[in-house]
């Protein structure tokens, strides 16, 4: 399995996912749509209550670049459950022939 680099996002996109979690969404919800590890939610959502919620370093991350994150991390997701099913199939299989 690969190891997904470490992404960085900007201040605006952070925000924006914290407000979700705030207004009443779970964060297992806007972690998947937004393809963001839980922790890393929950850290934004401390950060911000404490006032500390920052933007990305010196790095600067287009939309694009975060669309594409997402759309990797949604990717290796529904490989994840392929695999899954696959592998369904094949035992249910046995068990009619």
């Amino acid at each position: 399995m690969k190891k997904i680099p470490k992404q960085a996002y900007t201040t605006e996109f952070k925000e924006l996912a914290v407000q979700r979690v705030t207004n009443g969404e779970a964060v297992s919800v806007v972690v998947k749509e937004l393809g963001l590890g839980d922790q890393t939610l929950c850290n934004w959502v401390k950060a911000q209550a404490e006032g500390k919620l920052k933007g990305a370093g010196k790095k600067v991350v287009t939309p694009e670049a975060m669309e594409l994150s997402r759309l990797r991390a949604e990717n290796a997701r529904l490989k994840r459950e392929n695999e899954i099913i696959k592998k369904a199939a094949v035992y249910f299989a046995k068990d009619i022939l």
